[in-house]
């Protein structure tokens, strides 16, 4: 598990973001109950014992730090959540420099004001919050089975371009 998170950071941040959101939710749903994280997670791995011990590992550490910022029952880890907003402001900035970028960008308007709508009073933060939140609801839906709508798929389908042109800028930028 924390090979796979490290792979996902240096490859695909967003990857990587939508699978610490993932990870949270494990912990959440197990009560961050490590017997059953070994039990019903990890004893189904078909790695190495060692590869197991440290994912073993990397889930209490990320136990700990989510309850040491209170986010046992909702919420990210503030270090995922950065990298979020790292994501927005490069989106910002591609927005007034990029015209590829700006035009892309377009291509997410309508949903986002659907999305802005639909959430009420609840403030879904900025846009690449609302990008990555829309995808991690879609992934959500698919691992329970649900049906999605069309609108939704629609939705994701551009959050999806938008978000991968923005993980290239950023491989771009860290790899500089």
């Amino acid at each position: 598990m924390k090979s796979i998170a490290e792979i996902k950071k240096r490859e695909n941040i967003v990857e990587y973001i939508l699978y610490m959101y993932r990870m949270e939710d494990l912990l959440r749903a197990y009560d961050f109950n490590m017997e059953d994280i070994q039990q019903y997670v990890l004893s189904h791995e078909k790695v190495p014992e060692k590869v197991r011990a440290e994912s073993n590992l990397w889930y209490k550490e990320l136990a700990k730090k989510m309850k040491s910022q209170g986010i046992e029952k909702e919420g990210h880890l503030s270090e995922t959540q950065k990298l979020v907003d790292e994501l927005a402001a490069l989106h910002w900035l591609l927005i007034k420099k990029d015209p590829g970028y700006f035009n892309l960008n377009l291509k997410t308007k309508p949903h986002l004001l659907d999305l802005i709508q639909a959430a009420g009073e609840k403030n879904p933060g900025h846009e690449v919050q609302i990008f990555i939140n829309c995808l991690y609801g879609l992934l959500l839906s698919r691992l329970n089975g649900r049906q999605v709508a069309p609108t939704l798929l629609e939705a994701a389908a551009a959050f999806g371009e938008a978000l991968g042109y923005l993980n290239m800028a950023y491989q771009k930028k860290t790899k500089n």
